[in-house]
């Protein structure tokens, strides 16, 4: 079956560009997560939590409701490549991140994943990433079956506020 394509043009300047003054806060790496980290503007970046080695953000480009990422906070693609301590903690956080979901979205399930490399299907490879996507029983319908398209029915924003709110306490 031919799938039909659905672009989004406004995702190349968030990887390529999104960045204010680019020149006066250069990043070394030219990394969008590292700029976003450093830039300490959380709400607008969708950073819900930062931690001693790693952070949790929302995808700005969500697969579904509440779709997360646990990102080090050291700039490194490989999982090889980041310290035991700081992998120990992305894989308690994203254990934590799966609870709050639970909690906040009543998530019935999850698909966790890392897609590592530019081959592996990683979208910005140069910077791990531990997706967890919220799933629920019958989280599928005919426009994403038959028509190949996703509708998500939450504001961002909103959805933002509460997860922040449930991470606070953490």
């Amino acid at each position: 079956m031919k799938k039909d394509l659905l672009y989004a043009p406004w995702r190349h300047d968030y990887i390529n560009k999104n960045r204010e003054d680019k020149d006066k806060n250069k990043m070394k790496n030219d990394c969008v997560f590292c700029h976003q980290l450093t830039l300490n503007q959380d709400a607008k970046y969708l950073i819900l939590k930062r931690f001693d080695n790693c952070f949790v953000m929302m995808n700005m480009y969500p697969y579904n409701v509440g779709h997360l990422m646990i990102l080090p906070n050291e700039h490194k693609g490989d999982i090889r490549n980041i310290s035991k301590k700081t992998r120990a903690e992305i894989f308690e956080i994203t254990s934590i991140t799966t609870t709050v979901l639970e909690n906040v979205l009543k998530a019935k399930g999850f698909n966790i994943g890392i897609n590592m490399g530019i081959a592996g299907g990683g979208g910005i490879p140069s910077h791990l990433h531990v997706h967890v996507l919220p799933r629920w029983i019958g989280d599928t319908n005919f426009c994403e079956t038959i028509g190949n398209v996703k509708i998500l029915s939450s504001d961002i924003k909103k959805v933002y506020k509460l997860l922040r709110d449930e991470f606070n306490k953490i």
